[in-house]
């Protein structure tokens, strides 16, 4: 076997993001692109010899051509075995559940999550450790440190493999096994939640959608809810992953799930609907007539968990991000448990989960997970969701109005304006900032500003600090406003705007949110004067 070493050059943009590195194909398909990313992972890990790496995505344009590649570059750097999805496919949760079940040292996850796909759209790449969960922000600048000053990298001169059929093969010192992606997450599922009493809800008269969006959850959704729990054929739709996802976008929200929304909102909506997006870690979750902003899943699940059989005995605590709306806080407080205010990125979670310190977590970028694993993971939300509907006998609705009666309702929405020109969003977030000392005090949207700063956290378990991770306006009753720039897109700057506002009066609680919130939407566009800076009279999207 041919060993060789390719002198290359650094490219300027490699720095991961909160989710590793996503760009454009065609700049991953640029010569030594993707090799040179793939060694300084490689570079950044110096005990790899012998170890056990997992290898997969979410089948998107460019994954089995960069499977190929990362397959003769682990071989040429020594790794001691490569666990790899058959047909080169694994769910993110996935990925984390085979580091974990199997005692990897890592993992190199292949998408861009909810970015759309094709030739001319997005990929991506990031490592997972051997906790399962997102590389650490010190393993993290070591990647960047490494594709800023690589002169080669290491490639094995062998041909491609057969990754559409399991079996075992040795190269060199390197044992590659070609596994079921599916078998051993669902084994999981199946040991947290009843899945006799989920088969008995989904064999009834109850009916349910799960719209995979043609990508990687469909085989595992067909696999738990249509084979395991003996849902009708048809309950999981779009279920192939498709290289492009059908030319749709898989991100599980009221925009580009619209036909889902647009079903559970008519007159022949099912008792509940689910999507998840383009890497199965986000979650959408809907009733017929209601739909649960991630913010309030998080609160509810955490309020019912006792309906799950993994969690009957309780919760260690809760955690969200920052961005994310208040309410798990107010149901934790109410239990008597820890709860924490992270900066936006799962990896932030690891720390406290890895520590004990809590067993639910969530985003409100349609991201809900727990202990089981070290990533957000969508199916696991729609099964958590199906148990506090077969234990309580309640609809999406009902549940809903009952949490919001008991905990009060945080009113809440995410103003996403998408490809803004970066200096466009730069100079709208430095004005905000330059106003901030002079708003505590202030009397705005008629809600007095309690303090205005841009957060900052301190890790509680290893005392590490993460500064600027978000500019926020908070007001003396509680409600809040928020602005961050989104690392998730590949061209431009993604503005979000998170408006939030707490009601307590039962009278008040089932107003629109939008027009609940109008005056603090107004108010952010004026603070950060987006509609002369960027011409946008409307956000691209609305959560």
């Amino acid at each position: 076997m041919d060993i060789a070493t390719v002198s290359t050059q650094p490219f300027a943009d490699q720095r991961p993001g909160t989710s590793g590195l996503r760009k454009k194909v065609t700049v991953f398909q640029q010569a030594h692109y993707l090799e040179n990313f793939v060694q300084a992972v490689f570079d950044a890990i110096p005990d790899r010899s012998g170890k056990t790496l997992v290898l997969g995505g979410d089948g998107r344009y460019y994954n089995r051509e960069a499977i190929q590649i990362i397959i003769k570059m682990a071989v040429a750097n020594d790794w001691g075995e490569l666990l790899i999805g058959r047909q080169g496919l694994f769910s993110t949760p996935a990925v984390s559940h085979v580091i974990r079940h199997y005692h990897a040292r890592g993992g190199l996850i292949l998408s861009a999550s909810h970015n759309p796909a094709g030739p001319e759209h997005d990929f991506g790449i990031k490592f997972n450790g051997e906790n399962g969960g997102p590389a650490s922000e010190s393993l993290t600048e070591k990647i960047w440190a490494g594709s800023k000053t690589i002169s080669a990298y290491r490639i094995a001169r062998v041909a491609d493999i057969d990754l559409d059929h399991e079996h075992d093969l040795q190269i060199g010192t390197t044992r590659i096994r070609i596994i079921d992606p599916v078998r051993d997450y669902a084994d999981m599922m199946e040991k947290l939640f009843d899945f006799s009493a989920l088969a008995r809800l989904l064999q009834g008269p109850f009916r349910m959608r799960f719209d995979a969006l043609h990508a990687i959850t469909g085989p595992y959704a067909k696999e738990v809810f249509e084979r395991r729990l003996g849902a009708p054929a048809g309950t999981v739709q779009n279920a192939v992953p498709l290289p492009d996802f059908g030319g749709g976008h898989p991100d599980p929200n009221l925009v580009y799930a619209k036909p889902l929304a647009d079903l559970m909102f008519s007159e022949q909506a099912p008792d509940f609907g689910a999507a998840s997006d383009g890497d199965g870690d986000r979650n959408m979750i809907l009733g017929h007539g209601a739909f649960v902003t991630p913010s309030d899943s998080l609160a509810v699940l955490t309020a019912q968990a006792r309906c799950i059989p993994a969690y009957a005995s309780g919760l260690h605590g809760v955690a969200r991000s920052m961005p994310t709306s208040q309410a798990a806080d107010v149901v934790a407080q109410t239990l008597g448990i820890e709860h924490f205010e992270t900066p936006t990125g799962w990896k932030f979670f690891g720390n406290l989960l890895d520590a004990g310190r809590i067993t639910f977590c969530g985003e409100e970028s349609f991201g809900t997970g727990s202990d089981h694993v070290r990533e957000k993971d969508g199916l696991w939300a729609v099964l958590a969701w199906l148990s506090v509907l077969a234990h309580s006998g309640q609809s999406v609705r009902e549940i809903l109005d009952a949490h919001w009666q008991r905990f009060g309702r945080h009113y809440y929405t995410r103003h996403d304006y998408e490809e803004l020109p970066s200096e466009i969003a730069e100079e709208m977030l430095r004005g905000l900032r330059a106003q901030m000392p002079v708003l505590p005090g202030q009397l705005l949207a008629g809600r007095e500003v309690q303090t205005a700063d841009d957060f900052s956290y301190t890790d509680p378990i290893d005392g590490s600090v993460s500064e600027h991770q978000g500019l926020r306006v908070l007001f003396t009753d509680g409600a809040r406003l928020i602005f961050r720039l989104s690392g998730t897109g590949t061209a431009g700057a993604t503005l979000r705007v998170y408006h939030e506002a707490y009601e307590r009066d039962p009278a008040q609680l089932q107003r629109d949110p939008q027009r609940y919130l109008a005056p603090l939407v107004q108010l952010g566009k004026e603070l950060t004067r987006l509609e002369t800076l960027s011409g946008r009279k409307a956000p691209t999207v609305i959560t």
